[in-house]
């Protein structure tokens, strides 16, 4: 191990950037996996999990990193391919061992560990040395001591973390990946115990919790719900994206279905009744009923604002959709759209209805699957309007609504077969690119 680096704490390596030899990214750290021995024995750290192209996550000896620091990780260079399984015997330091609750041993005093620090032994090997924890105003004796005070101690001085001992919260887990975009926190989610997937699911707040539902596959999106007291479940419905929101109603029986639409307000709960009603490979079942919409009067000032939101996604940005009151679907007559680019040519003062396209066509909530891929296609559209038989806009489709229909269900986690041969790949010194057989050891 090069560079003056001999202790470091694992929650914070969490989103390094893991680099080879050459300077080419590798991936990122996730998390660290650790052999947790009793206290007394020794605890190692004997490998890292890096998340790579297509968010597999893959198992890095810590034999293979040459340099580890604050700001990167670079590895020897050669890489196993294979999907991390975690074993029997293994612990995953940031998901498992963060916000456990663990004892003083001097005193029995309950604490909180916030991190676990390793240190090279002269082996080279990374042993867990330290533990930073909070204290939790337990009943331990001896001096005051201020609740939620952090203090670091040696490993040998904790009892209560070894195999079998598991009280653990969610809240030092989620500050560590706080700035993962809620396709990433997702992912760290799916590749959780059930267990450990209901309390940091418990512990997210709403908003969050609906954006990183929305990106889950749809068992994990069930255990969820139903992990959830049915209060919440209803508020994080509420909070969800209406075509997401009746997806996941969708798996439920019918009844589950009815008692959260119950617990939720009418008028969010109405447009998923109608969502509900159409088949699940036809526009209305892949549309959603939010979108930019405003009348014929506003001005194109008005628009770029509203498009401006960063609640949006790019596709739901990309089109203003021009109709007379009600604006909140099923509006009134739906007029044309308005294109993006088309507002950028404009001045800010002119009304929208000079930059209408009142050409585009429109689809039925009825169009199947395939003609909705077709129309996407054939003008080139990202987003597109759909009407009822009275012209009236109910709802719109995104690309990425198609795009999650034509993907095979577990497109999150597949593998393309060329990549997962269980091969080592790796750059020797001259750059090209060299197989090797795995050797999975720890």
């Amino acid at each position: 191990m090069s560079g003056p680096t001999t202790r470091v704490f694992v929650a914070r390596l969490a989103g390094l950037a893991v680099f080879d030899p050459n300077g080419d990214q590798v991936g990122r750290v996730r998390d660290a996996v650790a052999m947790v021995r009793v206290t007394g024995e020794t605890s190692r750290v004997i490998g890292l999990i890096v998340e790579v192209q297509g968010r597999r996550r893959i198992f890095v000896p810590m034999s293979r990193v040459t340099s580890l620091d604050r700001s990167q990780i670079i590895t020897t260079g050669v890489v196993n391919l294979r999907r991390f399984e975690q074993r029997a015997d293994e612990t995953l330091v940031i998901a498992e061992l963060i916000d456990r609750k663990a004892s003083l041993i001097d005193d029995g005093e309950e604490v909180t560990v916030v991190d676990i620090g390793m240190e090279q032994a002269r082996n080279r090997d990374w042993v867990i040395a330290k533990v930073h924890v909070r204290r939790g105003g337990g009943h331990g004796v001896g001096r005051l001591r201020r609740r939620g005070e952090t203090l670091t101690v040696g490993w040998d001085a904790i009892a209560g973390l070894s195999a079998g001992q598991v009280v653990q919260g969610a809240a030092n887990l989620l500050a560590t990946f706080e700035k993962l975009r809620p396709a990433d926190l997702a992912n760290v989610l799916h590749e959780l115990s059930p267990k450990r997937r209901a309390e940091v699911a418990s512990a997210l707040d709403d908003d969050k919790l609906a954006d990183v539902l929305e990106e889950l596959p749809e068992d994990d999106q069930v255990e969820i719900l139903n992990h959830l007291a049915a209060d919440r479940a209803a508020d994080v419905l509420e909070a969800m994206q209406p075509d997401d929101a009746a997806d996941l109603l969708g798996e439920l029986p019918s009844h589950e279905q009815e008692k959260f639409l119950e617990l939720m307000e009418p008028d969010e709960a109405a447009p998923l009744r109608r969502l509900l009603t159409y088949a699940d490979d036809t526009a209305g079942g892949l549309m959603t009923t939010e979108a930019v919409i405003l009348p014929p009067n506003a001005t194109v000032a008005e628009a770029l604002s509203r498009i401006r939101h960063r609640e949006l996604t790019p596709a739901m940005a990309a089109l203003v959709y021009i109709c007379r009151p009600p604006l909140e679907t099923p509006t009134g007559k739906f007029l044309g759209v308005v294109h993006f680019q088309r507002l950028l040519r404009e001045p800010p003062s002119e009304l929208i209805s000079v930059a209408l396209d009142k050409e585009m066509k429109a689809l039925s909530p009825e169009t199947p699957l395939v003609d909705v891929t077709s129309f996407l296609a054939t003008y080139n559209m990202v987003a597109a309007p759909v009407v009822d038989a009275e012209r009236r806009l109910i709802g719109v489709i995104s690309v990425d609504d198609v795009l999650d229909h034509l993907l095979p269900e577990d497109w999150r986690g597949r593998e393309a077969d060329e990549e997962d041969d269980e091969d080592e790949v790796g750059a020797d010194d001259t750059g090209m690119i060299k197989m090797y057989r795995p050797v999975h050891t720890t």
